[in-house]
């Protein structure tokens, strides 16, 4: 069965002074302030499409992680992912770096870096991001 979240902004003003919110709508989990300064220079408690797209991208390639791991026997104690996306004012965004570090119990680092090559290809989050270089780091703790 096919679900959809909803999210929304607002934007009032020019992209340079303007300023926008993000409410998450579906979860309710709040709203959020974005801005082009936020988005170009320094964040100054506002977010920005990046820091949002970061955040799907580690949680989706967690997710993703953990269940090709558990599917092979191997569940994990523990996944810390970071995701940096790389943004470019005129150009776009350029890239994103996910870095993971695992905890599992009976796996080595060969099989635990082959299982997170494979959480990034197969992710829908990376599947729908394919338009970017998308690299990894990954070890165990």
């Amino acid at each position: 069965m096919a679900t959809t979240r909803t999210a929304h902004t607002e934007w009032e003003g020019n992209l340079p002074d303007g300023k926008g919110l993000v409410t998450f709508d579906s979860s309710g989990i709040g709203e959020y302030p974005l801005s082009w300064p936020a988005r170009a220079e320094t964040p100054n408690g506002k977010t920005s499409p990046e820091e949002l797209i970061a955040a799907a991208h580690s949680g989706c390639f967690s997710m993703a992680l953990s269940h090709g791991l558990t599917g092979a026997g191997t569940p994990p104690t523990k996944l810390e992912t970071k995701a940096d996306v790389t943004f470019q004012p005129g150009t776009g965004i350029t890239g994103i770096h996910l870095t993971v570090v695992g905890r599992v119990a009976g796996l080595d680092e060969a099989a635990f870096v082959k299982a997170a090559e494979d959480a990034k290809a197969n992710c829908p989050v990376s599947q729908a991001l394919t338009g970017v270089a998308i690299t990894l780091t990954a070890g165990l703790a």
